[in-house]
């Protein structure tokens, strides 16, 4: 084989066999007497296989390691290994295409596209102007196109509560405390009311166990002005003294 011909079978660019050439990671082949360079099928499997280990993310660095260990290994091992390989990532994409085909299935719109869980929730909402609602939705779906979200479960406890117009009222109260500081007396009652509205079927089916506000909720949590942020963080802090009280 030529180089474009190894290129053009394991997927990957001239360019990028002549830099692995260049760096030590891929071996010279022989060359013909015309000067062109020779690749046999051992030369296609090495490739392939510093393809495979640099897309599951290790450095070239990490890459030589590898290779180095695998050196003596016999060439229907390291093709078997190669075809385990391809099997998992038959795997994976066979499970991202159930997931966007179910996305698929829900109800487009602008925010999409959504999970079915979140779909579904979202749509029972009410409408509403409120900035507090909105801010709200586009928390949930940032977390659920992250993959860090609920999940279904979680949002079908959801769905009592979205749907309740007295929601609407807190939210209202909400936004009152946009522009206000982080000792305002309408803070706790308002933090109490919050809380009362959530269902304990939301809190037996939170991941993890109980509310924390830890990574990305810290970064969600500062999202809010001061005095909304301080609702919302006692808020955090009633559910999960609710979720101990209930495991102890």
């Amino acid at each position: 084989m030529r180089i474009g011909e190894i290129a053009a079978l394991v997927g990957v660019t001239s360019r990028a066999v002549r830099h692995y050439h260049h760096i030590g990671l891929l071996p010279e082949p022989v060359r013909r007497a015309n000067g062109y360079r020779a690749y046999t099928v051992r030369d296609a499997v090495l490739l392939a296989r510093i393809r495979r280990l640099t897309e599951i993310g290790l450095s070239l660095d990490e890459v030589r390691d590898v290779l180095a260990d695998d050196a003596g290994r016999e060439l229907v091992e390291v093709l078997g290994e190669l075809d385990a390989d391809l099997a998992r990532q038959e795997r994976e994409i066979r499970e991202r295409r159930r997931v966007l085909a179910a996305l698929l299935e829900a109800p487009l719109t602008s925010e999409g596209p959504l999970s079915p869980g979140l779909a579904a929730l979202l749509e029972g909402a009410p409408a509403t102007g409120s900035p507090a609602a909105a801010k709200d939705r586009e928390h949930l779906v940032l977390l659920d196109a992250a993959g860090g979200g609920a999940g279904a479960e979680v949002y079908a406890a959801l769905r009592p509560l979205a749907e309740d117009p007295g929601v609407l009222e807190l939210y209202g109260r909400l936004d009152e405390l946009a522009g206000a500081g982080a000792d305002d007396p309408r803070i706790a009652p308002l933090a109490a009311d919050l809380a009362d509205a959530v269902p304990d079927d939301v809190l037996a089916v939170i991941p993890q166990g109980e509310p924390a506000a830890t990574g990305v909720g810290r970064a969600l949590l500062d999202d809010y002005p001061p005095a909304q942020r301080e609702v919302v963080r006692r808020v955090m802090e009633t559910l999960a003294e609710r979720v101990r009280g209930r495991t102890s």
